[in-house]
């Protein structure tokens, strides 16, 4: 399955890479860490471990052809370097269904690419919906980032983190009653949200 459409370049509509950037890692230290949603973040946070890489690509050959450069990127890259990447793509898979479509594309370059097992692909997109939820449940938020992204993990991270954490039940509930407790309305005034209403 492939979809194709003229690439853009940086527009007032279409924010540019150091835009993505920021508003991402303003999402990340403000959402992510601070709504502590994921109690793993931000040791690599402020270690500058975390790559960001943004993506101008649309055509679903195209992002696989990165996707495969960026993950084989991290496979190779020291872990005290790169831990982790933000494969961000503000020009593509802006509808979810779509993106879920791509993301088992990514799945299966994965394994092609014998990095299953060393590598796994965690999803964050705007419209993100579990699948026993509503679109407008709070819940979703816990997934819901400025903009489509491919969170790619090494599994050894995943080990270490579980090893520290065993109860990852735990992390999902507790996830859950922050954000019931913050609210739509709580979530909408968080700086990062304002930021990308503004765009």
């Amino acid at each position: 399955m492939s979809t194709s459409s003229p690439s853009l370049a940086p527009s007032p509509t279409t924010p540019s890479d150091d835009a993505v950037v920021a508003l991402t890692r303003a999402w990340l230290e403000q959402a992510v860490i601070g709504l502590n949603l994921c109690p793993f973040a931000k040791s690599v946070h402020v270690k500058n471990q975390v790559r960001y890489h943004v993506s101008r690509q649309q055509d679903w050959n195209d992002l696989s052809v990165e996707l495969e450069q960026e993950l084989s990127f991290l496979a190779k890259a020291d872990p005290e370097q790169v831990d982790t990447t933000l494969f961000i793509l503000p020009l593509a898979l802006a509808d979810f269904h779509e993106y879920n479509d791509f993301l088992n594309w990514a799945d299966r370059l994965l394994e092609r690419m014998e990095l299953d097992g060393e590598l796994q692909i965690a999803s964050f997109h705007p419209d993100y919906q579990f699948a026993d939820a509503g679109p407008d449940d709070i819940e979703n938020y816990s997934n819901r980032s400025p903009f489509p992204i491919l969170h790619l993990l090494r599994e050894s991270s995943i080990d270490r983190a579980v090893a520290a954490y065993p109860d990852a039940a735990a992390i999902f509930e507790k996830n859950m009653a922050t954000l019931r407790n913050l609210g739509l309305s709580g979530w909408n005034m968080l700086p990062f949200v304002v930021s990308k209403e503004q765009q």
